[in-house]
């Protein structure tokens, strides 16, 4: 074989792996993909008639193209009809004008809808056993993630192809958390009740996070990912959220014309049946079509942050202005522990969605604000629940607020200091990054803590 000729099949074997990685984004159709090759192709022999090699005119050729991210940008813009055809159709056009059915997606639009009416009847197991949806609150809020996170996990399993020991991990996780769920009987007055249906979800999705990134759990861009699934996946089930609220009102309004009542149907099948089946729905939905709106979350974090940050900051000078302390009972304590995850996510979808490479803008700025008036507010917090604790004696509700603070603190500090560090140009935005990341262990590990730990510790009050 000439050197020519070992050149010629080279650059054909880099121009099928360029031609692969372009059809896996849903924005472009295979004519599309057609196009950017005839115009990449162009672009390579024009560099190598001006003397550069194959290898380095293909190179060249690519980088002058742009990003495919851009391409995929510029192209939902002059096709944005397609965009609403890809949240409910899958498939390649064939070229001629028919469509092949992308056997791929189908399999995952079955094992999807396996999955939602797996977890959709997992939630009525319970009533053979004579524990009534309605009469039952305590049961169903410990067990409520128990009923559609392991079917969540099961689908992306499946997507991951998972082997082995890695499946078997998370069905001892989702075991162990069943067991913490149910081995006391709760009362409704038990403050345990609440911390377990807070604190198993979040133990739980990070279950559903090895099931997501799979064998590459070591990895910071995995977790990251995982981080945009999470995200993303919410924004869809508050979506679905909507649109059942909208379809339960229709359904009253309608029956209710014809003197029938559903309101038996709606509550006991309706609503839990429904929604355990958006849990999975939602998570199919940015597994298939990721990259079609594959931002929502990060501009959502665009939006809210100088929201946020303006809150925060004048919620700092009330507090100054008029001397008051912050109320530490459950419900306020509840209440500033969601603000401060709140925070956090912003930050970490932010995070998500910048280019590491840029220089530091006024946003990076805004930022540092947001995490500085959080740190503060988490460290009055704090200064209250000790002295709370050292007057009153430590409850349930007290020493897990203390611990999520402490966490909060650690984390928070750490991310202030190094947004300082980089608006200033003395850090790397990629080191925040992989903060963040490598912090998300110390999330589920508390989780867990709270949910094994806790409830023998404080007798199960």
């Amino acid at each position: 074989m000439t050197v020519h000729e070992s050149q010629e099949e080279e650059l054909a074997a880099q121009f099928a792996q360029w031609r692969q990685y372009v059809q896996r984004r849903p924005e472009l159709q295979k004519s599309d993909a057609d196009e950017l090759e005839d115009h990449l192709r162009g672009c390579v022999d024009e560099l190598v008639v001006a003397g550069l090699s194959a290898d380095e005119a293909f190179l060249v050729a690519v980088k002058r193209m742009g990003s495919l991210d851009e391409l995929s940008r510029e192209f939902a813009r002059e096709h944005s009809e397609r965009l609403w055809k890809q949240l409910v159709l899958t498939g390649e056009t064939d070229g001629i004008g028919g469509s092949v059915p992308d056997k791929r997606a189908r399999w995952d639009l079955w094992v999807m809808i396996g999955c939602a009416v797996g977890a959709a009847i997992s939630i009525k197991v319970p009533e053979l056993f004579g524990v009534a949806w309605e009469q039952s609150t305590p049961f169903y809020a410990a067990n409520f993630s128990l009923f559609g996170l392991p079917w969540l996990a099961a689908y992306l399993g499946w997507r991951r192809q998972i082997r082995g020991p890695l499946i078997g991990i998370p069905v001892a996780l989702f075991a162990l958390g069943a067991v913490a769920a149910n081995a006391y009987h709760p009362t409704g007055s038990s403050q345990m009740v609440v911390i377990t249906s807070i604190h198993l979800p979040i133990a739980l999705w990070f279950v559903v996070g090895l099931a997501y990134v799979a064998r590459d759990w070591r990895s910071s861009r995995r977790r990251m990912d995982f981080i945009r699934f999470t995200g993303e996946w919410f924004v869809y089930l508050v979506l679905i959220a909507l649109g059942g609220g909208v379809l339960v009102a229709f359904m009253f309004g309608t029956f209710n014309a014809i003197g029938v009542n559903p309101e038996t149907f709606v509550i006991r099948w309706l609503i839990p049946c429904g929604v355990m089946g958006a849990i999975i729905v939602a998570g199919w939905l940015v597994e298939a079509k990721q990259s079609v709106v594959e931002n929502i979350a990060p501009v959502l974090t665009r939006l809210f942050t100088p929201l946020f940050t303006a809150v925060l900051l004048a919620f700092l000078i009330a507090v100054v202005w008029s001397s008051a302390g912050i109320d530490v009972e459950r419900q306020a304590l509840i209440l500033f522990d969601l603000l401060l995850v709140v925070v956090l996510g912003l930050l970490l979808y932010s995070i998500s969605a910048r280019d590491p490479l840029a220089p530091p803008g006024l946003f990076d700025k805004l930022q540092l604000a947001l995490v500085v008036s959080a740190l503060a507010i988490d460290v009055l917090v704090l200064f209250e629940i000790t002295g709370r604790i050292s007057g009153y004696g430590t409850t349930p509700n007290r020493a897990v607020a203390l611990g999520e603070n402490v966490i909060l603190l650690v984390n928070l500090a750490w991310s202030a200091w190094l947004l300082l560090a980089f608006a200033l140009r003395r850090t790397r935005f990629a080191k925040l990054e992989r903060w963040q990341t490598g912090y998300l262990p110390v999330y589920a590990a508390w989780a867990w803590v709270v949910v094994l730990a806790f409830p023998p510790l404080f007798n199960y009050a």
